[in-house]
């Protein structure tokens, strides 16, 4: 993706985010399953807390059709970029997919993107194949689908699960090390940031 089909997707969606990430974080106060130590707000909308997440032994799949075991997945030691998308949003995910075909320009293979579809009934493999197309996405960025139950699943456990893909929120998730609690940004968060934040949590292995 060029950096100006990019700024267009960010310049168009921007009202619609900035109400998306103001909303997501005042549900993430009130439905929050889990303990995270609060940590300082990012400059932008991002608020950013630790947790430990209990991955389901569930599979899903990617773009080519591949089973993924998600607990061996993320159980992997390598350093996670995570989010939750679906190929149909026009507000908050296509800006939230930019920012990670950013990221892997900044950090090519160091780190491992993965985005996951919180709707698998419409975001077939193939579909998600064309959308991975859009943005320029790379050996080292996997992106999964699979059954609904499944999904829902992954979303619990994550607590971003809305009942509704239309109250969907952003959220990034992030860990260097499987031992590691994951470092979760609430609200849109820019490549820049993500990439130092990345970094800061590097320099500490």
């Amino acid at each position: 993706m060029t950096l100006l089909a990019l700024a267009a997707i960010m310049n168009a969606s921007g009202s619609a985010i900035a109400g998306e990430s103001t909303a997501g974080k005042e549900k993430m106060t009130m439905d929050h399953h889990h303990h995270h130590e609060m940590m300082t707000a990012t400059a932008t909308h991002a608020v950013k807390s630790l947790a430990r997440y209990e991955v389901p032994d569930v599979v899903l799949k990617d773009m080519n059709d591949k089973p993924i075991s998600m607990r061996e997945f993320l159980g992997k030691r390598e350093p996670l970029i995570l989010n939750f998308i679906y190929t149909s949003c026009t507000s908050v995910c296509p800006a939230m997919t930019g920012v990670f075909s950013q990221i892997q320009t900044k950090l090519g293979q160091a780190v491992r993107l993965v985005s996951i579809s919180i709707d698998p009934e419409y975001d077939t493999p193939k579909r998600l194949k064309s959308y991975a197309r859009s943005f320029d996405v790379g050996t080292n960025w996997t992106m999964l689908t699979g059954n609904l139950n499944d999904s829902v699943a992954i979303q619990r456990a994550f607590s971003v699960y809305r009942g509704d893909k239309m109250d969907h929120v952003a959220a990034t998730f992030m860990r260097v090390d499987p031992d590691q609690p994951w470092t979760r940004l609430d609200g849109l968060s820019s490549a820049n940031e993500l990439v130092e934040e990345y970094r800061r949590l590097a320099m500490r292995q």
